[in-house]
C-alpha cells in the first residue's frame, strides 16, 4: 500500500522555521542546545524574518523551506564556521541546524562574512 503525506502536513514543519526564527547564526561547531548556537559556538549571526524563508515543492519530493542568502554581515568572534544553526530568540529555542563548508572567520571589527542561500527539505514518504 502507499504511504503519502499531505503539503499541509509538510508545511507545518516548515512554517514553524518560517514564522519563528528570528536568528541565523554561524557556529564553530554543532551546538545541541539554544545557549551553545546562540553563545558558546556563537561567531556571526544574523536577524532573520518571515520574509526570508520561502516554502515550495521540493527538489527531490516533498516540500522545501528556502532561506534567503545574506550578505556583509559582522564577524564577532575569531573561529572556523563548521554549522549553522536558526534559532527562535523569542522562545529560546534552537530550531534547525545545518552543516556548512569550513570557513575561517577573524574579527576585527569590520571584517565580514557572508550567508548564502540554503534549504531544509522533507521529502515525501516511501
Amino acid at each position: 500500500m502507499a504511504k503519502t503525506t499531505h503539503d499541509d502536513v509538510m508545511d507545518g514543519a516548515l512554517n514553524v522555521i518560517k514564522n519563528n526564527v528570528t536568528r541565523q547564526v554561524a557556529c564553530s561547531a554543532q551546538p545541541t542546545t539554544f545557549a551553545e548556537a546562540n553563545a558558546t559556538y556563537a561567531l556571526a549571526d544574523v536577524t532573520m524574518a518571515s520574509t526570508d524563508f520561502t516554502i515550495a515543492n521540493g527538489d527531490t519530493s516533498g516540500r522545501k523551506v528556502t532561506v534567503a542568502a545574506k550578505s556583509g554581515v559582522l564577524i564577532d568572534t575569531s573561529g572556523t564556521a563548521t554549522h549553522v544553526a536558526l534559532l527562535d530568540v523569542t522562545n529560546s529555542k534552537l530550531l534547525d541546524v545545518t552543516t556548512c563548508t569550513s570557513l575561517a572567520l577573524t574579527a576585527n571589527g569590520s571584517n565580514t562574512v557572508n550567508f548564502p542561500a540554503w534549504k531544509h527539505e522533507i521529502a515525501d514518504p516511501t
